[in-house]
């Protein structure tokens, strides 16, 4: 990892001041600074007009009340965000989340996040990202639905096809989204089907949504492994999370010849050596909505449950942290590295810290970012307004292959960037200056705005 160009250290200062208490966001922030000293070295230009002071400043801020009913009738107030950070290669898109963790600084990190990761897939989409501190765990079906419509409520004017495209992240899958679209419908009069993505097939879907984050990031891994000479096939593989995009990324790594060993949730994590049995892990977290602990109960012999431990701990060659920002520290790092990890791939997104990225470029560990890495499951969703805006629906296999191709691209784009700049294999390097050129050049045409 590189240190700030000192032409570059009074913009980062300027941002961490205008944008105080805010440390994701400011983490996010820093790392694509970091980047672009080389961009400014060969292009001067990029410097000028306060460009890059504009892309770090959001275009639009939007925080509202979210009053609701719960099944004891008892009003409950949350908090809702929605950041449309840059418009410049096309509307707002990205995702929403439901947690208690959600602030605006954490929805800003993603947004900005998003803007890169947006303009890598080469789709016509610009940077956004929302949510709310509402926590949909142990919440009955109604009370989720009486939440969603308040959200939306508030939220649906803001919204449009060629304006804003939500989409889930954390906590927001396609019983939710299918609330939020039905109230947009009632609230507008209008089936507007390329408001949202991640839709029900009935009303609109697209084939592979559900799969595309987990899928992308395994044939971005795949990619980065074969210009080793090596693969999936074979290797042990650590995946956190248990939610979409860790069940996917297992989906995909054993078709590649792969064995997961170990997945989590907030409560733990399990181990089996044998290989997780998916199937069964599908029926846990995606059926029952229940805890991975179950796993052990239900499975039995060679398998166990640590409750308070690190899922790093465990021996690995591929790690793919796919549950949420900062779950890989420093020290988690220095053990994937001493148990001989070779590859590491974010599906979640910055879920590594800066002293984990610093620790695995150090030791020459092949690492995929996340705003690289899981750009899959955003690509997919432009695939689905794509589909909706022609009136049409694709097979599975045709959506899987543009998916596939859209990875690879994003991966050679990535690894050609970062050797032209002269830091051959630093895809951090390589993603944030390819993210950032795609931006700068579409701002650049459209004035100052």
């Amino acid at each position: 990892m590189t240190s700030i160009d000192e032409k570059l250290e009074p913009v980062l200062a300027e941002v961490l001041s205008r944008n105080a208490g805010e440390p994701e966001f400011h983490q996010a922030v820093r790392e694509v600074i970091e980047s672009l000293g080389r961009v400014i070295a060969k292009h001067p230009h990029y410097a000028d007009d306060a460009l890059i002071e504009r892309i770090c400043e959001p275009e639009r801020q939007i925080i509202f009340r979210v009053p609701w009913v719960d099944d004891k009738g008892k009003t409950q107030v949350n908090r809702g965000f929605r950041v449309q950070f840059n418009s410049a290669l096309g509307p707002y898109k990205g995702g929403l989340r439901f947690h208690p963790s959600v602030n605006l600084s954490i929805v800003k990190f993603l947004g900005f996040e998003q803007i890169f990761k947006n303009a890598l897939t080469g789709m016509p989409i610009g940077g956004g990202k929302g949510g709310s501190d509402f926590d949909p765990h142990d919440r009955s079906e109604g009370e989720i639905m009486r939440f969603c419509q308040s959200f939306m409520t508030e939220l649906f004017v803001h919204l449009g096809d060629k304006t804003d495209v939500p989409a889930g992240d954390i906590g927001v899958g396609g019983r939710e989204i299918g609330f939020m679209f039905g109230q947009y419908k009632r609230l507008t009069n209008r089936f507007e089907a390329g408001v949202l993505t991640g839709k029900g097939m009935l009303y609109g879907g697209s084939r592979a949504r559900t799969e595309a984050t987990g899928y992308g990031n395994t044939y971005f891994v795949q990619s980065m492994l074969n210009t080793k000479d090596s693969s999936f096939d074979g290797k042990k593989v650590v995946v956190s999370g248990s939610g979409n995009v860790a069940i996917y990324s297992m989906e995909k790594v054993q078709s590649f010849g792969g064995k997961v060993v170990a997945c989590s949730d907030s409560g733990g994590y399990i181990v089996d050596e044998g290989g997780i049995d998916l199937d069964l892990v599908k029926e846990i977290k995606l059926n029952r909505r229940g805890r991975i602990s179950e796993y052990v109960r239900l499975k039995g012999k060679c398998t166990h449950h640590i409750e308070n431990g690190r899922i790093w701990d465990v021996p690995c060659d591929v790690a793919m942290p796919s549950a949420t920002q900062n779950e890989l520290t420093g020290r988690d790092a220095k053990a994937l590295i001493k148990n001989g990890v070779t590859a590491v791939g974010e599906g979640a997104n910055m879920p590594s810290t800066p002293d984990a990225v610093r620790a695995f470029q150090e030791a020459g560990i092949l690492f995929a970012p996340g705003k690289a890495a899981n750009a899959g499951g955003v690509a997919t969703s432009a695939l689905e307004m794509q589909q909706n805006a022609s009136r049409d629906s694709w097979t599975f296999e045709r959506t899987e292959q543009r998916l596939a191709e859209i990875m690879r691209n994003i991966h050679d784009l990535c690894a050609n960037t970062a050797e032209e700049y002269g830091v051959p294999g630093d895809y951090v390097l390589g993603a944030n200056i390819a993210g950032f050129i795609r931006v700068a050049e579409a701002m650049r045409a459209q004035g100052v705005i």
